[in-house]
């Protein structure tokens, strides 16, 4: 299906953490964003030619909105002209892109959702729209700046890793699962890379069901120009090479699809 272009009112924008900020957006994209899915927002400066693709966190159908959570990457970047940005004002995007978790596999299961950096936003609408047997959010964060952890405590049993040690157990999320004895029969992941090798691997050596949502640069976020791609087990039909476009075939992919 293509996704038109459309300007987006801003409802609220706030910062919840050093260089992290929260807007919620009037888009007729909430009525069909699924959990993992992203939006292509574009900057209103005509020396920014290409979105930046930013992770739905949370969506709300009735309202026809819904919330992203993003980082300031750096000066005068795409990021930073949003974070400028206020209630009133009008963004323009494309979503919802790409594939998201099948959510529906986990009834009957325990679960971990699991989110790393700015992999953890993706997780909360997850959270929110899952229904399964034991939901064990487990967090990673750089410090005490834990963002959204209210929200996570609202909708299932919360484990926290901190790189300092200043919240929950000091290391990554793979950490966290070990010092809590936790187990789960399917995983949903999303964040940086390293943590998702870590977790396919672990997955694989214990025959867990897994999903993961890989980040990527994107140019046109449609799958077009083939700029973020992955290696595959199996040839892509569209280019017949083993790769896949993870703006277009994911971000989310069954972990044993993909090589990373």
């Amino acid at each position: 299906m293509t996704r038109k272009r459309e300007d987006a009112e801003i409802l609220s924008q706030e910062r919840i953490a050093k260089d992290i900020y929260s807007m919620w957006i009037r888009t007729e994209a909430a009525e069909t964003a699924q959990p993992g899915q992203f939006i292509s927002m574009y900057t209103n400066d005509g020396s920014k030619l290409l979105p930046r693709p930013i992770s739905i966190c949370e969506t709300d159908r009735e309202a026809g909105s819904l919330r992203v959570v993003y980082r300031v990457t750096g000066k005068n970047t795409g990021t930073e002209i949003f974070s400028q940005m206020k209630a009133g004002d009008t963004i323009p995007v494309i979503g919802p892109l790409g594939n998201g978790f099948p959510y529906e596999r986990a009834e009957g299961k325990r679960v971990f959702l699991m989110g790393g950096g700015i992999g953890v936003p993706p997780v909360l609408e997850l959270a929110k729209r899952m229904k399964c047997d034991r939901k064990q959010i487990v967090v990673g964060y750089r410090d005490e700046e834990t963002f959204l952890r209210d929200e996570f405590e609202q909708n299932g049993e919360v484990y926290i890793s901190t790189e300092d040690g200043s919240v929950g157990t000091k290391g990554n999320v793979m950490d966290a699962i070990r010092e809590n004895a936790l187990e789960a029969d399917i995983i949903y992941a999303c964040g940086p890379t390293p943590m998702l090798r870590a977790i396919k691997k672990y997955a694989e050596e214990n025959g867990i069901e897994c999903y993961i949502s890989l980040e990527e640069r994107m140019a046109c976020g449609i799958g077009a120009c083939l700029a973020c791609v992955c290696q595959s087990k199996e040839k892509d039909e569209h280019s017949n090479v083993h790769n896949k476009r993870i703006c277009k075939d994911g971000p989310v992919f069954l972990s044993t699809e993909v090589e990373i």
